[in-house]
C-alpha cells in the first residue's frame, strides 16, 4: 500500500487503496493503523482528506513493515499442534521446528535488507522497460 500511495498525489482514501489492492476498504483501515502507529503514514481528515506517507521510502525496510503489522507468521508449515500423543507427528514436528524457524530468521534478515525505496527503483525500472503505465498500478483489468 504505501508504494501505491508513494505514485500518487496526495491524501490517498481507504476506498482507492483498497481498489488498488483488491480488498476490502476495512482491511486496508486495519494495516494502516499499524502503519500510523509505526509512523510509516498518517490520516488527513475532511474533504479530499485520506492516508499520506510520513516516511522515506529509503529508511523503511519490509522487516520494518512486517512488525508495524504485527508481526504474521511467514510459513503457513510447520508444527500444529504442541504436544501431539503421536510419536511420529512428534518426530515430524521436531524436524519441522528447527528447519521453519531457520527459514523464517533467513527471510527476517533478507526482510530487513529491501528498503521500499528498493522496490520504488524496481517499479520504476519496470515501468519505463515494459511499457506499462500509472494505470497499471491500479489494477482496474
Amino acid at each position: 500500500m504505501l508504494l501505491h500511495m508513494a505514485e500518487m498525489d496526495g491524501p490517498v482514501t481507504s476506498e482507492t487503496l483498497a481498489r488498488a489492492m483488491q480488498t476490502n476498504p476495512v482491511v486496508v483501515r486495519r494495516v494502516m493503523a499499524g502503519l500510523r502507529q509505526a509512523g510509516f503514514v498518517s490520516s488527513a481528515k475532511g474533504h479530499g482528506g485520506g492516508w499520506v506517507l510520513s516516511c522515506s521510502l529509503a529508511r523503511v525496510t519490509l522487516g520494518d513493515i512486517h512488525n508495524a503489522v504485527g508481526a504474521p507468521a511467514l510459513l503457513a508449515i510447520g508444527n500444529r499442534t504442541e504436544s501431539p500423543g503421536c510419536a511420529v507427528e512428534q518426530a515430524v514436528n521436531a524436524a519441522l521446528d528447527g528447519v521453519c524457524d531457520e527459514a523464517e530468521a533467513l527471510l527476517l534478515k533478507r526482510f530487513n535488507s529491501i528498503t521500499l525505496a528498493d522496490l520504488s527503483k524496481d517499479f520504476h525500472r519496470r515501468m519505463t522497460g515494459g511499457g506499462l503505465t500509472l494505470k497499471d498500478i491500479e489494477h482496474d483489468a
